[in-house]
């Protein structure tokens, strides 16, 4: 009796396996052109130029992962902000920001809030976000743009659907829970 419950357990485990097999080659044949839309969208803001003919975005890469990176741009002087906290992927942050797909449609806002700050903990936020947010210190106000890898990935969420390469622009205004290091 207990093999046919190990053996109809392995069954199940099996199907489930294939349902999701299928729906991942599903959802990737089915928004191929979103994704070769998305995927030449953060190709062309790689080698965008700003008025000067300098590259608009900065490449800021992960130390766990140094071949993944994202797209970020300074809107303030990074000087008058250099001594400012920068948070830890243990840190709550307090931010404001407005994200948009590739094609400029807005997807999430904080500015949607009372008080328009959006509270989180790093660790808790899509990779994108981990990787601007730590490279920042208190008071930068950036833009930045990331592939879906970093993103959701193959999952839709909300507005946003899979492989969606998304740009934000954000502050972060404080860290109200800065864990520190032991």
């Amino acid at each position: 009796m207990k093999k046919l419950f190990y053996i109809v357990g392995i069954i199940a485990v099996a199907s489930l396996m294939s349902c999701k097999k299928d729906d991942d080659e599903n959802t990737w044949e089915t928004y191929r052109e979103w994704r070769e839309a998305n995927r030449t969208w953060f190709a062309q803001q790689e080698t965008k130029l700003d008025k000067d003919g300098r590259l608009f975005y900065e490449k800021v890469a992960p130390v766990w992962s140094p071949d993944e990176y994202i797209l970020m741009h300074w809107f303030n002087d990074r000087s008058e902000t250099a001594g400012n906290l920068v948070p830890l992927l243990t840190s709550t942050v307090s931010t404001c920001y407005i994200g948009h797909l590739y094609n400029d449609v807005p997807v999430d806002s904080s500015y949607k809030q009372v008080d328009a700050l959006f509270n989180a903990r790093v660790s808790g936020l899509v990779e994108g976000w981990q990787i601007a947010l730590m490279s920042m210190h208190v008071g930068d106000t950036v833009q930045i743009v990331i592939p879906y890898s970093l993103g959701y990935g193959s999952s839709a969420t909300g507005s946003i659907p899979p492989y969606s390469a998304l740009r934000f622009n954000m502050s972060l205004k404080d860290i109200p829970a800065y864990e520190v290091r032991p």
